[in-house]
């Protein structure tokens, strides 16, 4: 199995978690999203991928984007240690965190958002980073509205083991972070981050333990 990902991508970085949590053994293929006018923007990748977008996942059977896509697919051929829960309504809850990072968070901070504000726009830099933290704190503020206003938030966003809603949240810190957020307005999504620090799975996956980090 075959990961094509970059350290500091927050969608490579999701399915790194998934795969770290499920124990699956795979392959890194790293695509350097800044070298050569961006790799997987190369014909190579696109055979891969014709999104020209991280991650992809390539197992034999199947080659899949988009990072959520990829791991609902582990989770339905590989089951052991199920990213998402049993009952009807809780997948429906864990699927909703984790859009509200994947959907409607991360896409307005992406790189090709970004490299267009500044390009194409002629925004200054200190515009593009007002951009950044405006959509972040948007975004992580309507998170910590949902997991701190319902019971069923545990240890992690819904009970007491990860999921798929904790596999968006930790890479979505890690962005506030690189980009100096106040993350002190986020106290339940903080400690759900903590708690995930503790686990290899998370360790493991983190950029800085990435072989292409820089």
């Amino acid at each position: 199995m075959k990961l094509y990902t970059y350290f500091r991508s927050s969608a490579a970085y999701r399915v790194r978690i998934a795969l770290n949590l499920k124990g699956l053994d795979y392959e890194a293929v790293p695509v350097h999203l800044l070298r050569d006018g961006g790799e997987q923007l190369q014909p190579a990748y696109r055979a891969v991928n014709p999104a020209g977008l991280l991650p992809a996942l390539d197992d034999g059977a199947a080659a899949i984007g988009q990072s959520l896509a990829i791991i609902e697919y582990l989770d339905e051929t590989r089951p052991q240690l199920p990213l998402l829960p049993a009952d009807a309504a809780g997948r429906a809850r864990v699927r909703a965190l984790a859009l509200t990072v994947a959907a409607d968070t991360h896409p307005l901070g992406n790189l090709r958002v970004l490299k267009y504000l500044t390009g194409e726009l002629k925004i200054s830099e200190e515009m593009k980073l007002g951009w950044q933290h405006h959509w972040m704190a948007t975004g992580l503020a309507a998170l910590e509205r949902l997991l701190a206003d319902d019971a069923r938030t545990g240890r992690f966003c819904h009970g007491d083991t990860p999921t798929l809603a904790d596999c968006c949240l930790v890479p979505q810190v890690f962005n506030a972070q690189r980009f100096q957020l106040d993350l002190s307005p986020y106290p339940t999504i903080m400690r759900i981050h903590g708690a995930c620090a503790e686990l290899p799975a998370f360790q493991q996956a983190h950029p800085a333990q990435q072989a292409d980090a820089e």
